[in-house]
């Protein structure tokens, strides 16, 4: 084929892809204009969030063991044989309960024979003083009589105590752990037959960066989650602040306490925890209204169907919101999906407003009435 009419073909070629791309390009413009109600540029499909107001926390994580508020070993007073033993790990006891008896036999024995002395040491006094009252006795024997009997009533309380120990008591309301005795065993005084910890509250003792030593304050809360209990947050409050910072760690230690019903929580065990510094009510949008250009913040506000583009100072982002500190009224709508096409004073179409009021009009009842 000769050169000049593969020209003439490419040419052809060529016109006609042109005049393909006018008639779409023209037919887009139609499109526009219609939907735009012949008039101005197309609208803008977008999707938009209302400005609300939200309270947002400040934390700081840290990691802490908890401890039981109270906690002391159980020892006997005296040395003997168990013949009674009502310990059993994770038994919950009452201030005052029997934990542990041992044999006091000669203890009560002890204790009779100091009543006895107490009561004929009264008799004696009873009897002197009646014989002094008539010159028969001297006021020597009646005050020897008398010291005599003080000395049988301290004997006598000696005696109570001795039979006291042998009863080893719960010091205080909790729950006792393991013990390594059975009855009929012989413990020596000072022995620990087992350990009772106060649970009703738990302490966690954790340590914070000096950095935050004069935002953390006793009574700000905090969260503590356990691996134990994956699902569950347990809420306390700080209550001691130690005042020195360790030199090593540059951090220093915090005090706080759970409340902790059913005792859940043993003594002993790893926790992760959020403290709470600071909690304060602001204006949020979502993350994704924010548009960053240069130095600028801004956002596209739905004004009346056009976006309006609105210089907006940001704060705090917390879980998926950022605090917007000044340009924006609660209420107002920003544009959160479709941003790249936006530009100031397009019209918008927004996706879902007729189904979201709908479903609030479902959510309210008729004539605004709880449905």
């Amino acid at each position: 084929m000769a050169l000049w009419k593969q020209m003439l073909i490419v040419a052809f070629l060529a016109a006609l892809a042109y005049g393909g791309y006018e008639a779409y390009a023209a037919r887009q413009a139609e499109s526009g204009a219609e939907a735009a109600g012949g008039d101005g540029p197309a609208p803008v499909t977008v999707e938009v969030a209302t400005a609300e107001e939200r309270v947002l926390r400040r934390t700081v994580e840290a990691v802490g063991t908890t401890r039981a508020r109270r906690s002391v070993d159980i020892s006997p007073l005296a040395s003997g044989r168990v013949v009674s033993l009502d310990i059993e790990a994770g038994q919950t006891v009452e201030a005052g309960m029997v934990l542990a008896q041992l044999d006091d036999e000669i203890e009560r024995a002890d204790l009779a024979e100091a009543e006895a002395r107490v009561v004929e040491m009264r008799l004696a006094v009873e009897r002197l003083r009646s014989l002094r009252s008539r010159n028969a006795a001297s006021d020597a024997a009646v005050e020897e009589a008398e010291a005599r009997q003080a000395e049988a009533i301290a004997a006598h309380e000696r005696a109570v105590r001795r039979l006291a120990d042998r009863s080893v008591r719960a010091p205080f309301a909790g729950v006792v752990g393991l013990t390594n005795y059975d009855i009929g065993a012989r413990v020596e005084e000072g022995a620990v037959l087992t350990r009772i910890d106060d649970l009703a509250d738990v302490e966690v003792e954790f340590s914070l960066p000096e950095t935050l030593f004069a935002e953390v304050s006793t009574g700000q809360r905090i969260a503590a989650r356990s691996a134990a209990f994956p699902d569950r947050d347990f809420v306390g409050r700080v209550t001691l602040i130690d005042n020195r910072i360790d030199p090593a760690s540059r951090a220093f230690r915090v005090r706080a306490v759970i409340p902790n019903p059913g005792n859940l929580l043993p003594a002993g065990m790893f926790m992760s925890l959020s403290i709470v510094l600071a909690e304060e009510q602001f204006l949020v949008v979502p993350e994704e209204a924010i548009v960053v250009q240069a130095a600028e913040v801004y956002v596209f506000v739905d004004a009346d169907g056009r976006a309006e583009r609105r210089r907006v100072e940001t704060g705090m982002r917390r879980e998926g919101v950022i605090a917007v500190l000044s340009g924006l009224a609660p209420g107002e709508r920003v544009v959160v999906r479709g941003l790249q096409r936006v530009r100031d004073g397009l019209p918008l179409r927004v996706v879902g407003q007729e189904a979201s009021l709908r479903a609030e009009r479902s959510a309210v009842g008729p004539a605004g009435q709880g449905g």
